[in-house]
């Protein structure tokens, strides 16, 4: 069984396939490696293709503390994946918590397109709990969900959060998918799934407190988002407003994890995307197309 160390003594499992341009695919939280067998099976035709389990998510290491898994170490935990594999640059590919690692990761790796570490920045579902009007609101919820799944265990985690509304979606479209989905989270850690929960989707800053670092990316980046997928629509448009050369797609009729939901309209979506970054034609926004504002015309959200 494959793993690497990271520069904390973290052991993660990866799964890689294929040759070529590599892409590193980064999980969300309710997901594993596996999440992205419809990506791997595609790529690996003419990519190399890396999917790794995040820490907390066995068989990588389930270190103690939620200290362990904040949002800059799981940032630094992509970079670990990329220098124990010797890979320079690849292509990052994240969905939901591995969006918000991949955008983090391209915010202090991929500033300037010459030396980035990225070649480029895939966020998928991406932004939930970042809004300013519920962003306060979305960490007090983590912590209580972290002690839920200490108390109740990975079943209710399933009952209640694998069951949430951009999930549903995905139940109505195919049954089977989301049994696999869903017994597969149920077999995931309760202790990492809780540290997790706490030390990183508790603690993660709001998108909105850090547009200066989002404007500073410079490498090509898509964000995809389903239609459906309520909290991560605002955060997904200010993404592309911010980003110079980011691109938006939106799936219609769908939820959170679009690569899942819909793998073939995504698989699309992605190909095209690094077809055209390949041949140096994904470039910066025209400025003359660009809005008054990237919070758009009701101005900049408050805080509540």
């Amino acid at each position: 069984m494959p793993t690497l160390r990271t520069d904390d003594g973290v052991n993660l499992h990866y799964e890689e396939t294929g040759s070529g341009t590599p892409i590193v695919f980064v999980h969300e939280f309710a997901g594993d490696h596996r999440s992205w067998e419809p990506q791997m099976r595609h790529f690996s035709r003419m990519h190399r293709c890396i999917a790794y389990n995040a820490r907390g998510y066995p068989p990588s290491d389930v270190p103690e503390g939620a200290d362990r898994y904040v949002q800059a170490r799981q940032r630094d935990d992509v970079v670990a994946v990329l220098d124990g594999l010797g890979i320079d640059q690849a292509h990052v590919v994240g969905c939901s918590m591995g969006a918000f690692a991949t955008l983090h990761f391209g915010m202090q790796h991929a500033t300037r397109a010459a030396s980035a570490r990225a070649l480029s920045l895939t966020l998928v579902g991406v932004g939930s709990g970042a809004h300013p009007a519920i962003h306060r609101p979305w960490q007090r919820e983590c912590v209580e969900r972290a002690a839920t799944i200490r108390r109740d265990g990975m079943a209710q985690l399933v009952a209640s959060y694998g069951h949430g509304a951009a999930r549903l979606q995905y139940l109505n479209k195919d049954p089977r998918g989301f049994a696999e989905f869903a017994q597969q989270l149920a077999a995931h850690s309760a202790v990492g799934s809780a540290f997790t929960m706490e030390g990183y989707q508790a603690r993660r800053p709001s998108l909105y407190e850090l547009t200066d670092q989002m404007a500073a990316i410079d490498v090509p980046s898509l964000v995809v988002s389903g239609d459906e997928d309520e909290l991560c629509l605002e955060s997904s448009l200010l993404i592309k407003r911010t980003v110079p050369k980011a691109g938006l797609a939106i799936v219609p009729r769908t939820g959170h994890a679009v690569n899942l939901e819909e793998p073939l309209q995504f698989n699309r979506l992605l190909e095209d995307f690094l077809h055209q970054v390949s041949q140096g034609r994904w470039q910066a926004r025209d400025p003359r197309t660009k809005p008054d504002s990237i919070w758009g015309p009701a101005g900049r959200p408050s805080w509540s």
